[in-house]
């Protein structure tokens, strides 16, 4: 048997997440599914995971989702994270910070329509009166 201890850190960690991807892979075979939580897709980058996103083109896209607010001209990363999120829930949240923060609700707020929610517009509305 070989000893752990003489791989470098690299090679360690790509043992460990090989490993991690065989598992994977066996238990979709023998639950006869085609996706698992937090499956890995790159044996060098394994915390990048797809997102099915739907665009013209492309059906699944790779790399950090993220949620930003700006503030007189500087921009705040709210949330950022390599796991799929729908961004319109962070909206309230950042409304609220930034009430917290200003002592004001913001006089804009520039969205697409992903946040064009009954929840969000509500929100809005409530805001506004």
């Amino acid at each position: 048997m070989g000893q752990l201890q003489l791989l470098s850190k690299y090679h360690y960690k790509m043992l460990l997440v090989a490993t991690e991807v065989y598992r994977q892979q066996l238990w979709m075979y023998e639950n006869k599914e085609q996706s698992i939580q937090d499956r890995i897709v790159s044996l060098t980058q394994p915390h990048i995971r797809p997102i099915v996103r739907g665009k013209a083109g492309k059906s699944v896209e790779f790399g950090a989702k993220m949620s930003a607010s700006c503030r007189n001209g500087y921009v705040f990363l709210d949330r950022i994270s390599w796991d799929n999120f729908n961004e319109s829930v962070d909206l309230k949240t950042q409304v609220e910070e930034f009430k917290r923060f200003t002592g004001f609700y913001p006089e804009s707020i520039h969205v697409d329509r992903i946040y064009r929610t009954r929840d969000i517009l509500s929100l809005v509305q409530r805001k506004r009166d």
